[in-house]
């Protein structure tokens, strides 16, 4: 009876348990209560957003600059590997074709609980073929779109970059992100217990809307122009950096932006910060004697000298202010025409001297020193101008030589090009249209005037001033090309020294800036080198050389004929397919 009781006992108790559970299991599959529901629902639920196609980039010809590819992310499920598979071959599958550490791999396939891990991120069809043909079980290949570009370094500075999650970070690609990258989508299903879309569950399919095209002013021809000649620059005279922009004189439109060193867009991850900076408008200087080509218009565009009066230039030597400012040859009396060939610095300093401080600082402005530009591109640098409250008694003479001022190349370029244009300024234009997904054009950027800081008469005698310059006797004579007329204007400054102040004696930025043809001018270029390490560091002798050697290919490009372009021409041009100076010059 003793026993016969306890098993009576434990039976019931048991009866009692499993009848327990069979209502309880009864209750939660025929009547759940919502909050469960809730929690079924949400671990069932698949919500993902979805990024179509971002938009592309081509340059002014639709030559394809970067696009959207078909990539995948390698991913594993270590739990269906375990029962299904064999660990170690997918592991040294993975590690042989990904070149990824085996150990690596193992710790990550080494998680039984586990149904999704992701191997390795964006990569490209071809290098995961000879993996995919291996049939590996509980390997899943998941689409996701990579930027890729075509050309590598080809305009690296002026396109930028998308990162992995597919936002504009640099160049056009950061500035233009929010029309190129689209509409996302969105999809809502439920999944299965390896996370898998159950595709007869899906309730909500909205399409992502591809991001817009944007196309470039830039020729990448012309571009590989300015890139080529920056090369050959570089392995002459082994400068820090060298960089060059080539611009539309009529419309503003940069034809080419280019900056060495550079990288390439497919691998920006691996370039240092150094090399992606954009120097043609985020790098400031002192520009040295291409800042006489605007005073000295602006002297005569007021009235304050002629071509014809002369100025003693004191043989080299001349104390002013406390200071001597020197010239690095010897002259004598010297015409306003002359001092802009022979790049005087004291003839500069006495032109401005004639003008006053308050008309220097307002013509400067006029032509764009102390604010950037406008250029659609992020970075860009506005330079520095001070008030004339700020100046010294001397800060009218070393502004005339491009001294205690700091401007951009594109500013510098800008400030040409009105020279050029019949003095009126234009804004530069990097964007020549935007066309959205359906084909239609959404924005088309049109030319536009910034000021006239001179009269078209002025501009017409400061031409040809500047054409003396590449002409024997000037100091830009290795800018000339046969069978055209060059204007031009050479500089080479001393740099600053940050650290103990005053100047470095053996550390200069070289420049030479100009247009051609002279009468009726088409194109403008700057190029610019940052410490020039061996065979020189004048500008007339460093940069204009490798100016010539742009222009002599973009006029043979374009078709530019030697007496210039009509406006019409101009305007249409798309559809074309050693002097010495001185010190402060």
């Amino acid at each position: 009876m003793k026993y016969k009781g306890r098993t009576v006992f434990s039976s019931v108790v048991i009866t009692t348990v499993f009848v327990g559970l069979g209502v309880r299991l009864a209750f939660l599959h025929l009547r759940p209560s919502p909050e469960i529901m809730a929690r079924i629902e949400t671990a069932r639920r698949l919500e993902q957003e979805t990024r179509g196609p971002r938009g592309r980039i081509l340059d002014r010809n639709g030559n394809m600059l970067a696009v959207d590819i078909a990539a995948k992310h390698v991913c594993a499920d270590p739990k269906f590997i375990q029962q299904n598979g064999d660990i170690r071959a997918v592991c040294d599958a993975l590690s042989s074709q990904l070149s990824m550490d085996r150990n690596v791999i193992w710790a990550m396939l080494n998680q039984p609980d586990r149904q999704y891990v992701r191997i390795q991120k964006f990569m490209r069809e071809e290098t995961i073929q000879p993996l995919r043909a291996m049939n590996l079980k509980g390997l899943v290949f998941e689409d996701v779109p990579i930027r890729d570009y075509p050309k590598g370094v080809l305009g690296a500075h002026v396109i930028g970059y998308a990162n992995y999650e597919g936002v504009g970070s640099a160049g056009i690609e950061q500035r233009m992100n929010s029309v190129m990258q689209g509409v996302a989508g969105l999809r809502i299903s439920q999944k299965d217990g390896r996370r898998r879309e159950i595709y007869g569950t899906r309730t909500v399919n909205i399409e992502p809307q591809p991001g817009a095209d944007v196309y470039l002013t830039i020729d990448q021809q012309i571009q590989h122009f300015a890139e080529k000649a920056l090369d050959n620059l570089l392995a002459k005279y082994h400068p820090k950096a060298a960089w060059a922009i080539v611009q539309n004189v009529r419309t503003g439109e940069i034809l080419a932006m280019a900056s060495l060193p550079t990288f390439n867009l497919n691998r920006f991850s691996t370039a240092p910060a150094e090399w992606m900076r954009n120097r043609a408008i985020n790098y400031t200087y002192e520009p040295g004697s291409t800042m006489k080509a605007m005073v000295i218009a602006s002297a005569l565009d007021c009235g304050a000298v002629r071509t014809t009066d002369i100025f003693d230039c004191e043989n080299g030597a001349w104390f002013y202010g406390g200071t001597t400012l020197h010239d690095s040859h010897p002259y004598g009396r010297l015409t306003v025409a002359d001092i802009i060939k022979k790049s005087s610095n004291i003839g500069a300093a006495k032109v401005a001297l004639q003008m006053g401080n308050a008309k220097v600082y307002q013509s400067l402005r006029a032509f764009g020193f102390g604010d950037s530009t406008g250029l659609e591109l992020p970075g860009e640098d506005a330079g520095i101008l001070w008030k004339p409250d700020r100046w010294s008694k001397i800060s009218i003479t070393h502004i005339a030589m491009g001294h205690e001022v700091l401007v951009t190349s594109m500013q510098m370029l800008s400030a040409i090009g009105a020279i050029a244009n019949d003095g009126v300024r234009m804004r530069p234009l990097i964007i020549r249209k935007v066309v959205n997904s359906k084909g239609e054009t959404v924005l088309s950027p049109q030319p536009q005037v910034l000021g006239r800081p001179i009269r078209p008469e002025t501009s017409k005698q400061m031409r040809r001033l500047m054409a003396r310059v590449t002409q024997p006797g000037g100091t830009g004579t290795q800018a000339a090309l046969p069978g055209y007329l060059v204007a031009g204007k050479t500089g080479t400054a001393q740099k600053v020294n940050l650290e103990h102040g005053g100047y470095y004696h053996d550390k200069f930025m070289a420049s030479f800036v100009g247009f051609l043809p002279v009468e009726n001018p088409a194109i403008s270029i700057i190029v610019v080198a940052d410490e020039p390490q061996q065979g020189g560091y004048y500008g007339g002798t460093v940069c204009a050389p490798f100016f010539r050697e742009i222009a002599d290919q973009t006029v043979r490009y374009l078709r530019i004929p030697p007496e210039g372009f009509t406006t019409e021409y101009v305007t249409d041009i798309e559809n074309s397919g050693s002097g010495e100076e001185s010190i402060s010059d």
